[in-house]
């Protein structure tokens, strides 16, 4: 699978799950677990330059990691990160500008 498919599929699903868990369809511990299978898919793939293809893959990564650092449950106990979030699922959609303070890194194995 080339890095472009990866992430474009991976922003659709994040985005699912982002909506779904905003929405209380879906617990928060769901989307924590698609954040460490998307980490431990992405090692499959051998990746050698950290910089990302495009915007939309840079503010992928950079979704990834603040899921990883705040935890999903943040999106429903923290109104500021939760906004955050969204204007990175808004961008995704192509209803948003890039946000702001964005620092997305591929990560390297």
């Amino acid at each position: 699978m080339i890095i472009e498919q990866f992430i474009n599929e991976k922003i659709l699903q994040t985005t699912a799950y982002v909506k779904a868990v905003i929405e209380r369809t879906l617990h928060y511990t769901e989307l924590d677990r698609f954040v460490n299978d998307t980490m431990e898919e992405w090692t499959l793939i051998k990746v050698t330059d950290e910089t990302p293809g495009s915007a939309k893959e840079r503010v992928f990564w950079h979704v990834i990691h603040l899921f990883s650092l705040h935890g999903s449950q943040s999106l429903i106990n923290d109104l500021y990160f939760q906004s955050e979030i969204k204007t990175c699922i808004d961008f995704f959609e192509g209803v948003g500008s890039y946000p702001i303070d964005c620092i997305g890194w591929r990560p390297l194995a």
